[in-house]
């Protein structure tokens, strides 16, 4: 990325590179004193910052610290610890760096975690008193996780211990092993004292036995990543505006391009739900017309063909390789919960533009990243655990490797409204069970049977069960007209029951107050279909807006017995044909008799079987 900068050193407009760069470390090993130093030795302090800073120190009877040029929260002037990712700027004679100063306390990993997967490079700081901690260890194995490759070891506070070389020695001999059986070689180890500016960007005369590049010099040396707009075009959909007004009719995708370039007339593929269609222009705010859209850009775009989508899909070109897509992903997974992350409960993940419900399905190992140690198929995973699981999603997920484009293989994981984890994916698994299935194969075990099968109730009700199921967007007219085909087969002598949402929502969906949980608001929907269609009911019931992965999971839940789907409305599935497809209820008569006459077709009105 390029931007231009006014050099306040010759007052002309150039053009810069930027870099993000995350300084981490053990708490108090001096990473905070490092990037005051930084700053204040490149004079890239805001007018007299530097000196309020000294001034506030004398005033408060407290030596000056470097440190406490970062210190922008009240919670770290207390305790004197960075709680949370905060960035900085600074410049070189190359180029502009953006320094995101990430905590280094094991309690604030969650912070350092997003701190660093922002980064092109890191700088990471080890104390020369206090040696290789096991944070030291823990946050070396995170940016190997993370896949940052620039890394530069800087073995701070070397005024501590005399400027001793076989003190730095040492602890290059020890770290390097270590990071070696990560796969993690950094550039450089560079011995320094950052609070008396030796190697950070002038060299130091007190350490002359050290010839390499200050902190500075190998920022500078650290080379940007390959650009984003050469590899397969990713574009996370995060809305779709249409407009009304004034004969405007377009739909536009929105959202920001994560790699690759496309433009007008480019075929494009939106997973997971496999819908295609082509570029019809580019949209952009108080912008002329544009032709091309690249990696970086928040943009929108409008379709030849007119296809209904939902946020969180991922467009991506059908001339470009294609991204996974699996319900179940193999990954790395570093947990920052308060609780351990146990199978049997219900966590959000954000993936690219997504945010879907995920399961832990197993823990293939876990690592003890302060020696490297793992253990097998554990149970759970705890609190700073690092560890490699297989995770389900309710639908199927679009996502990269990490290892080949970052930004659709890394996710974060929410548990109550909390980011407690994240993680890096190394893959799909390829397993045709799934939770669903496997639960109703249970269920079906397990049934408490009664006497009374389903044959001895088709012949006393003169009807087999079903489940129908009206579908359609939320203003389509579904309910007046299943509550109207439950009267009309009512009066036929019919045993039919039409079960609202608002029943659900104020029954046995009363603990639940989040329009986030729709996939339970799902499951418990398909669980009492089956009890309905188990006593011989006809169950009318409806779902606005449903997709192929959620109308399988109520067909799946409701089973053995059947589903019969009516349409009504425009068709937004993309694999599945409804049984019945009502365009608009135009006459509600005629609509009843047209699923009646579907009804018998299917042979579930006893008394119409010929």
């Amino acid at each position: 990325m390029n931007d231009n900068i006014n050099d306040k050193n010759t007052n002309t407009l150039t053009t810069r590179d930027q870099m993000n760069v995350v300084v981490i470390g053990h708490v108090d090993h001096g990473k905070s004193t490092v990037i005051g130093r930084l700053l204040a030795d490149t004079d890239s302090l805001p007018e007299g910052k530097l000196a309020q800073v000294k001034a506030n120190c004398k005033k408060n009877s407290k030596p000056f610290e470097y440190a406490f040029l970062l210190d922008a929260l009240k919670d770290e002037q207390a305790q004197g610890i960075t709680i949370d990712s905060a960035r900085c700027f600074f410049k070189s004679q190359k180029r502009e760096y953006i320094i995101i100063d990430a905590p280094g306390h094991i309690e604030f990993l969650k912070n350092m975690v997003s701190g660093a997967a922002r980064a092109e490079a890191a700088l990471l700081c080890i104390d020369a008193k206090e040696g290789v901690q096991e944070n030291s260890r823990r946050h070396g194995y995170l940016l190997s996780m993370l896949g940052v490759r620039s890394v530069a070891i800087c073995v701070n506070k070397m005024d501590l211990v005399d400027y001793d070389k076989t003190v730095f020695d040492n602890i290059v001999t020890e770290y390097a092993e270590f990071l070696k059986a990560i796969n993690l070689e950094p550039k450089f180890y560079i011995p320094a004292s950052a609070r008396e500016g030796d190697n950070i960007v002038t060299n130091s005369a007190a350490m002359s036995w050290y010839t390499g590049p200050t902190v500075l010099e190998a920022f500078d040396s650290f080379e940007k990543e390959a650009p984003v707009t050469d590899k397969p075009f990713r574009f996370p959909v995060q809305d779709i505006y249409k407009f009304t007004a004034d004969g405007d009719d377009r739909r536009i995708i929105a959202g920001r391009i994560e790699t690759g370039t496309i433009k007008v007339g480019d075929e494009v593929i939106f997973l997971p739900s496999e819908k295609t269609s082509t570029i019809a222009s580019i949209e952009g705010f108080n912008l002329t017309s544009q032709q091309t859209a690249i990696a970086g850009q928040s943009t929108g775009f409008t379709l030849d063909t007119q296809i209904y989508i939902n946020p969180g899909e991922l467009m991506c070109k059908v001339a470009d390789v294609q991204p996974n897509m699996s319900t179940k992903i193999r990954a790395n997974i570093l947990w920052l919960g308060r609780h351990p992350m146990i199978k049997s409960k219900r966590y959000k993940i954000k993936l690219a533009g997504s945010r879907m419900p995920v399961w832990l399905r197993s823990v293939n190992t876990v690592l003890d990243a302060s020696d490297l140690t793992t253990s097998s198929y554990a149970e759970q995973v705890e609190r700073h655990d690092v560890a490699e699981c297989i995770l389900e999603t309710l639908k199927p997920a679009a996502f990269d490797l990490a290892t080949q484009i970052q930004q659709t293989g890394r996710f974060v994981i929410v548990d109550n409204y909390e980011i407690a984890g994240g993680g890096l994916i190394l893959g799909s698994v390829e397993d045709k069970t799934d939770r669903i299935t496997e639960h109703v194969n249970q269920r079906q075990k397990s049934w408490d049977r009664s006497k009374l099968t389903q044959g001895l109730r088709s012949g006393q009700y003169d009807q087999r069960s079903a489940l129908v199921l009206v579908t359609g967007p939320a203003d389509s007219g579904k309910s007046d007209l299943a509550k109207d085909l439950e009267a009309y087969l009512f009066n036929k002598g019919r045993y039919v029951y039409y079960l609202g949402i608002s029943n659900t929502l104020h029954g046995i969906d009363a603990d639940i107050n989040d329009a986030s949980l729709r996939d339970e608001y799902l499951r418990r929907l398909g669980e009492v279909a089956h009890l309905f269609t188990d006593a011989g009911l006809i169950l009318i019931t409806t779902a606005s807006d449903l997709d192929d992965y959620e109308l399988e999971m109520i067909k799946t839940l409701n089973s053995p017995n059947e589903c019969v789907v009516v349409n009504i409305g425009e068709n937004r599935f993309s694999k599945t044909v409804p049984d019945m497809q009502i365009d608009s209820i135009k006459n509600s008569d005629v609509a009843i008799n047209e699923i009646c006459e579907l009804l018998k077709a299917k042979k579930y009105l006893i008394e119409y079987y010929v």
